[in-house]
C-alpha cells in the first residue's frame, strides 16, 4: 500500500463517519433526544480543524520516523500475513491504550487530552472533538511497532482503521450489545462510561478496539442503570471560547505551579495525576472514588 492509497482509505472511512453523524443528528432531532446542540457541534468542528492542521504538519515527520526505525533498527519480522496483521492490530491497540491512559494519569498530557472530554453532549461528532496537540507526541508510542518489523504505512493504516471504530462507539443510539461482544470489544456502553464525569466512571474504559486491556489493568467499569451518565468534565468550563477550550488546563497548571516555591512540587504538578496538589486542597480521581466507596459502604452499613 502507498501513501496515496492510505490517504484515500482514510478519506472514505472518515467520510462514512460524517454521513452517519448527519443521520444520527437527524434522528436525534426528529425524536427530540437532544443528543446534539449547535454550538457544541461547531466547537467540535473547530477543534477537529485545528487538530487536522497539526496532523498535516506532523504527517511527514511521523511517517519518516517510523519508516527510519523500520528500515534501520527492526530486529524481527513476521512473514505470515495473517499473523502479521493480527499481531499488528493487537499491539497497536494496546499501545493506544497506553497512550490514552497516559493522557488521563499524567496532568501535562491530560492538558492535551481534556479537549476531547470537554463536551457535555455525546454523539458521533464527539469522536472528532480531537486532542489537538496529541499528534506531536503520539508517534513515539508507535515506534516500538517499527522496531518489531511493522512498516510505517501498515502502522498508520491499523491506527486509522481502529480510530474509525473508536469514532463509531461515540453514540447514545445503541444500548448494550451481546455479553460476548461487551466482554471483548469496546462498545458504545463502555465509551459512554469513559466520557462521564460521574466519580465512579472517571478514568475508566480507555481502550479503542478491545476492552480486554481495561479488564486486564483494572480500568474497566460497567455502565450502571443506577448511576446515569453525566457527560463532560468534573468542573464545567465557564469560558468556552476557542482559545480557552484548548489551553485552559495548561493555564491551570501554570497557576498551580505558582503556588509553591519547591521545584519538585512544580514538576509534580506536571507529572502527577490531575487533581494532585502540594497542600492537599484538591482531589485526584483515586481520592474521589475512594470517598465514593466509603460513602456507599456507610450507606450499606446503615441500611
Amino acid at each position: 500500500m502507498t501513501e496515496t492509497h492510505l490517504s484515500l482509505a482514510i478519506t472514505y472511512l472518515f467520510g462514512t463517519i460524517i454521513v452517519l453523524s448527519i443521520l444520527e443528528c437527524y434522528f436525534s432531532y426528529i425524536h427530540d433526544r437532544k443528543h446534539y446542540e449547535s454550538r457544541d457541534t461547531l466547537t467540535t468542528i473547530y477543534l477537529m480543524s485545528v487538530n487536522f492542521l497539526v496532523n498535516v504538519i506532523m504527517k511527514s515527520g511521523t511517517f519518516l520516523l517510523l519508516d527510519y526505525c523500520y528500515h534501520n533498527y527492526r530486529f524481527t519480522e513476521i512473514s505470515n500475513v495473517f499473523l502479521y496483521w493480527t499481531v499488528l492490530v493487537l499491539l497497536q491497540d494496546f499501545l493506544y491504550w497506553l497512550l490514552h491512559a497516559t493522557g488521563h494519569y499524567i496532568r501535562l498530557f491530560w492538558a492535551v487530552h481534556v479537549t476531547h472530554h470537554s463536551s457535555e453532549h455525546f454523539n458521533l461528532t464527539t469522536g472528532f472533538r480531537s486532542s489537538v496537540f496529541e499528534p506531536l507526541y503520539r508517534l513515539f508510542f508507535f515506534v516500538p511497532l517499527s522496531l518489531l518489523g511493522f512498516s510505517a504505512i501498515d502502522i498508520l493504516l491499523a491506527y486509522y482503521v481502529t480510530q474509525i471504530y473508536g469514532n463509531l462507539v461515540h453514540t447514545q443510539t445503541i444500548g448494550k450489545l451481546h455479553p460476548v461482544i461487551e466482554y471483548i470489544f469496546v462498545t458504545p456502553s463502555h465509551h459512554r462510561v469513559h466520557h462521564a464525569s460521574n466519580h465512579r466512571y472517571l478514568d475508566k474504559n480507555m481502550g479503542m478496539l478491545l476492552i480486554l486491556w481495561d479488564r486486564m489493568f483494572g480500568t474497566f467499569q460497567e455502565e450502571l442503570a443506577e448511576d446515569k451518565v453525566k457527560y463532560g468534565l468534573v468542573k464545567d468550563l465557564e469560558n468556552r471560547g476557542p482559545v480557552n477550550i484548548i489551553f485552559h488546563e495548561f493555564i491551570a497548571i501554570s497557576q498551580d505551579m505558582k503556588k509553591t516555591d519547591s521545584l519538585l512540587d512544580k514538576l509534580k504538578y506536571l507529572l502527577y495525576a490531575p487533581g494532585w496538589s502540594h497542600d492537599g486542597q484538591s482531589q485526584t480521581t483515586k481520592d474521589l472514588q475512594r470517598q465514593l466507596k466509603e460513602e456507599e459502604n456507610c450507606a450499606i452499613a446503615e441500611s
